[in-house]
């Protein structure tokens, strides 16, 4: 199917366009918005765009222009009164929450609902073909959406972003209805409101999450942490991704390498001229910081993302545990594991071991559906663990890599 004529797309430029679409948007009560950001440009990424669709009406909202002032747009996200669609709105809420400290009420997230009724390809563009018969373009998803004035083709990719985000959430929702799954979505969303952006911050003892650190021997491993660092400090300077100025390749052959003079350089894979030229000696100062500290012996410990660093290791065997079991029943029921059972409220289960509805009901996330559909299956599985810890049947001690 092809897409039909579409009115252009309204682009908010200034204070008064901002003050009409305000107007019209207290009107509403479904509203469609996504947001588009420069993270592949910028060190760090800001909010560069706005989409949002009512009716039959698309804006475009520019944050980058003077006289628009978004604090108006919060109290229409806070609103529990109109429904907010988002499609995979995570990285949206948490953005613009960092951004402007928005409020989120009465969310609905259409992709969360399309994989909880089983879709396995629920990314915008599958679900956009399936439902609607419409391909969308997605040539511009890395663009730079912080330049302008912005192009044509980044205008037409924009705004349909949510052009059918609200027929898809009646469509969803109907079924998601049909199957008795709404309070899927539901927790989810609320969930979802909730979030809070972790502070922004870096470690230099991050290096070690690149492919291959760990197995790099002590003398590398050091020369790795400071260049590392300085790839850091160039990319904050330069205002762009630290991708972009070094990319891991270069940073492991160079720290495998470690060459003792510019002029070396050139015959590191991947390292240009026009790097040697622009920054080759602070290369060699951070390699001479690395001689001067030694070998770095001991690889630093850092928080594992998945939160388990503060389970011990019969926690961590109930963790696994739980994981399986949730991997099973997900796959029976034809839903995304995250969406039955998530992450945070796995790991409060296996901290707090409860051993009766009661306690069960109690620990903090798991929701009344999970509760009503799952009760019996998680104290049986949490009662057989302890009397498998009972019985000395849990190992104590382990050492293999844990996914995360």
């Amino acid at each position: 199917m092809t897409l039909p004529d579409l009115p252009p797309p309204i682009l908010i430029q200034d204070g008064e366009g901002l003050a009409r679409l305000m107007d019209d948007l207290e009107r509403q009560a479904e509203i469609a918005v996504d947001t588009e950001a420069d993270s592949f440009f910028s060190y760090r990424e800001k909010v560069c765009l706005i989409q949002i669709t009512v009716e039959d009406r698309d804006y475009l909202v520019d944050p980058l222009a003077d006289g628009v002032e978004l604090s108006l747009l919060g109290k229409i996200l806070a609103d529990p009164d109109k429904i907010k669609v988002f499609h995979d709105g995570e990285y949206d809420v948490l953005i613009l929450k960092r951004e402007y400290d928005f409020t989120f009420r009465n969310l609905f997230d259409t992709r969360v609902a399309a994989a909880s009724l089983g879709s396995t390809s629920p990314g915008l563009a599958s679900v956009i073909e399936s439902e609607f018969g419409v391909e969308l373009d997605k040539s511009q998803q890395r663009s730079n959406w912080a330049a302008r004035p912005l192009t044509d083709k980044q205008i037409a990719y924009a705004r349909l972003d949510t052009r059918f985000l609200v027929p898809l959430m009646h469509k969803l929702q109907a079924r998601l209805e049909e199957m008795d799954r709404m309070p899927i979505l539901e927790g989810e969303c609320r969930r979802l409101e909730e979030l809070e952006p972790s502070p922004v911050s870096f470690s230099p003892d991050e290096f070690v999450r690149i492919k291959g650190a760990r197995a790099m021997k002590p003398v590398e491993r050091q020369a790795l942490r400071e260049l590392f660092a300085l790839r850091e400090a160039m990319a904050s300077e330069a205002d762009v991704p630290p991708f972009r100025v070094m990319n891991n390749q270069v940073l492991l052959e160079l720290a495998r390498l470690r060459p003792e003079g510019e002029q070396q350089l050139d015959s590191v894979h991947g390292f240009s001229p026009r790097m040697v030229r622009r920054f080759g000696r602070r290369v060699m100062e951070a390699l001479g910081a690395a001689r001067d500290k030694g070998p770095l012996d001991q690889v630093p410990a850092l928080p594992k993302r998945d939160g388990t660093d503060v389970l011990d290791e019969v926690g961590l065997e109930l963790y696994d545990r739980l994981k399986k079991w949730r991997k099973g029943v997900a796959e029976k029921v034809g839903i995304e594991s995250s969406y039955l059972l998530n992450r945070h409220v796995m790991l409060r289960l296996a901290i707090a071991r409860p051993a009766d509805a009661e306690a069960l009901a109690a620990v903090e996330g798991i929701l009344a559906w999970q509760l009503e559909a799952y009760t019996d299956q998680l104290l049986e599985l949490l009662a057989k663990f302890k009397g498998d810890v009972e019985r000395g049947e849990v190992p104590q001690r382990r050492n293999r890599r844990r996914r995360k």
